[in-house]
C-alpha cells in the first residue's frame, strides 16, 4: 500500500492543477485527497523521526538541550533537502510546528520548576491534546452528521455541502471519518492515561515517557497505516458518481 500512496503522493502536485472531470468517482476523490494529506513514506518519515530522535537520545542520556537540537537539526536537513529539490515543505514544516509546541511546553515545565524528566515528559503532552481535539472533531462530525471527508469532497466538487444532499455520499464519509480518526482516538486512550500518571509521580518519569514513546511510534504508525488500508479497501468496494455529490442526478 506504501508504494501506491508514495506514487500517488508523487503526483499530488499535477493532480491538483488538473480539471476535476478527471475524477470520476466519490472514491477516486477521497484517493486523491489521501495521497496528498498523507505525504507517501518521505512525509510520514519526516513526520516521525525527528520524535523518534528526541526519545532515542533523551532516555539514556537524560539531555533535554541534545534532544531537541538533535531533532530540530534532523528536521532541517530534510527542509533544506526539500528546498533543494524544490517539492513541498508541507510535512517537513509540520515536523518543525511540532518540536516547535513541544520546546513551548517544555520550557513552561521549566518555568513551573519541573525537573528535567518533568520536562521531557512535557514534550509529549501537546500531541496527546492535538489528537484529543482532533478526535473529538472528527467524530462529532460524524455524530451529527456532517462528516469532516464530506467538506474535503466539497473542496474538490466547488460545493462545500451539496455532498450532504446525498445519503450514500454521507453515508460513505462518515465511515471514512471513523476510520480517520480511529489510530487518534486509540492513541489518546492509551498514552493519556500514562501521562498522567508520570506527570503525578505514580509511575516513574523516565518510564511513562518511554511507554508514551513506545505507544506513538511503536503502535501509532501500524494503526495509521492498519486504518488507511480499511480506508482503501472501502474505497475499492463502492463507485459513487462523483456527480451524485454535486447535487447533480448520477448519470444512467
Amino acid at each position: 500500500m506504501s508504494d501506491e500512496i508514495d506514487r500517488r503522493a508523487d503526483s499530488a502536485p499535477h493532480a491538483a492543477s488538473e480539471p476535476t472531470a478527471m475524477v470520476e468517482t466519490v472514491e477516486a476523490m477521497v484517493r486523491q485527497q489521501m495521497a496528498k494529506a498523507l505525504g507517501g513514506r518521505r512525509g510520514m518519515l519526516e513526520a516521525a523521526i525527528p520524535g523518534l530522535l528526541f526519545t532515542a537520545i533523551w532516555l539514556p542520556t537524560k539531555d533535554l538541550r541534545l534532544a531537541l537540537v538533535v531533532s530540530l537539526v534532523s528536521a532541517g536537513v530534510a527542509l533544506v533537502l526539500r528546498l533543494i529539490q524544490r517539492s513541498t515543505l508541507q510535512y517537513v514544516l509540520n515536523a518543525v510546528f511540532s518540536i516547535g509546541i513541544g520546546y513551548v511546553f517544555v520550557r513552561l515545565a521549566a518555568r513551573g520548576g519541573g525537573s528535567a524528566d518533568d520536562q521531557a515528559l512535557a514534550f509529549f503532552l501537546p500531541g496527546i491534546i492535538y489528537s484529543l481535539v482532533y478526535t473529538i472533531l472528527l467524530f462529532g462530525s460524524v455524530a451529527v452528521r456532517w462528516p469532516a471527508i464530506g467538506f474535503m469532497l466539497g473542496s474538490v466538487t466547488g460545493d462545500p455541502t451539496a455532498w450532504h444532499a446525498e445519503p450514500q455520499v454521507v453515508r460513505l464519509c462518515g465511515r471514512l471519518t471513523l476510520l480517520l480518526g480511529a489510530p487518534g482516538a486509540i492513541g489518546v486512550l492509551l498514552q493519556g492515561p500514562v501521562w498522567l500518571l508520570g506527570w503525578q509521580d505514580v509511575i516513574g518519569t523516565g518510564t511513562a515517557v518511554a511507554i508514551i514513546a513506545a505507544l506513538r511510534y511503536g503502535l501509532g504508525w501500524p494503526l495509521r497505516i492498519a486504518s488507511w488500508s480499511a480506508m482503501v479497501w472501502l474505497l475499492a468496494r463502492n463507485a459513487t458518481p462523483l456527480d451524485s455529490a454535486e447535487g447533480r442526478p448520477a448519470p444512467g
